[in-house]
Parts: structure tokens; sequence; C-alpha cells
């Protein structure tokens, strides 16, 4: 790799980092334009993460996205579904309904500890609102109040 070469990825990596994860401002850059570029990646990462997690982004109404993204500035992605699994074990105690139950599920198909992507469950059991979430080789059934997973 050239001398350019390597100062332009260097750059890039900064530029990156300054957008992404809360990095310092490159030199060079115009850093309300960058600024604006975090933003409008945060607000994106907000709409990934609503994907993955519905009801959880439903919860939060209007104030999703302002919410996730104050959460998620500074935060590297993880990929929507960790993201939102990180945003929900964070705000466990704000979650109801169709949001802890959505939370509770996950938490039945997949163990993960919140540095090493999550990996499937064999078995397991959790409370959900209202009832008993059971997962077996895959297959979730709920037991109580509300509908199977």
């Amino acid at each position: 790799m050239s001398g350019f070469d390597a100062e332009l990825a260097a750059a890039q990596e900064a530029l990156v980092r300054a957008m992404t994860a809360d990095g310092p401002m490159p030199g060079g850059f115009d850093a309300e334009a960058v600024r604006a570029a975090a933003h409008g990646i945060l607000l994106k990462r907000a709409g990934e993460v609503a994907g993955a997690w519905p009801a959880l982004a439903d919860s939060y109404g209007t104030s999703w996205k302002a919410v996730f993204t104050r959460w998620a500035a500074g935060r590297p992605t993880r990929g929507s579904f960790r993201d939102g699994w990180d945003f929900a074990r964070e705000h466990r105690g704000d979650l109801a309904g169709d949001a802890a139950r959505e939370l509770s599920l996950a938490e039945v198909r997949w163990t993960y500890d919140g540095e090493t992507p999550p990996r499937p469950r064999r078995a397991a059991a959790r409370r959900v609102p209202g009832g008993l979430a059971v997962q077996f080789r895959g297959r979730v059934r709920t037991f109580g109040a509300g509908p199977s997973g």
C-alpha cells in the first residue's frame, strides 16, 4: 500500500469513526456536515432496529427515533437485532406488554451475553407478560394470556 493509500485509508477510518462511534472529528472535514451525516446514520439505525423489534419501537410511539438515537449515539452498531436487544435490556424496567413479550421471546429463543453474537438455545423457559414461554428444539409455545409466539 502506498503512503497516499495508507493516509486515505486512515482518513476514511477516522471519518467513519466520527460518524458512527462518536470518534473525534478528523481534520479537513466540515464538522457540521459530518454531524448531519452521523445523525442520518442514527435515524437509519433506529428504522432498522424498529424492523427487527417492532413491538419495542411501537411501545415508544413517536418518540422512538429520538429515544433510540440518544441511546445509540457513541455506540458502534452491532447489527439491528443486537442493537435492539441491547437497547431493550437497558430499558427492561420501562418495557410493558408486547415490548416486554418481544424481549422475553428473544431470550427464550437465543442465548446472548451482550458481547458475542446470539446463539440459538436448545431449550429454555421465560416468563412473558401474562404467562410463560417454553422453547424446545426451535419451537416456542406460550402458556397463559396472549397469543402463541
